[in-house]
């Protein structure tokens, strides 16, 4: 009776070129995530600012509102 031959697998060296393509792939992937990252915070905080613009007071109109403590009220 004859053994049948084991194949050994064969580590295959990495191709340059598909790792190389594979590398480009990742940072291209990377770089439209972290655009599309920054167009949100971006957007975000112009429509907020836009809508805080918006819903004003008439006392937002003066010049020192806002940049002293609100001490009203504290019963001193």
């Amino acid at each position: 009776m004859s053994d049948p031959e084991i194949e050994s697998p064969v580590e295959e060296t990495p191709d340059p070129e598909k790792t190389g393509f594979t590398m480009l792939r990742v940072i291209t992937w990377f770089s439209v995530g972290m655009a599309v990252a920054a167009l949100g915070i971006f957007l975000g905080a112009e429509l907020r600012n836009r809508s805080r613009f918006k819903k004003r007071t008439p006392y937002d109109f003066y010049s020192n509102a806002g940049e002293q403590p609100n001490e009203f009220g504290v019963g001193i």
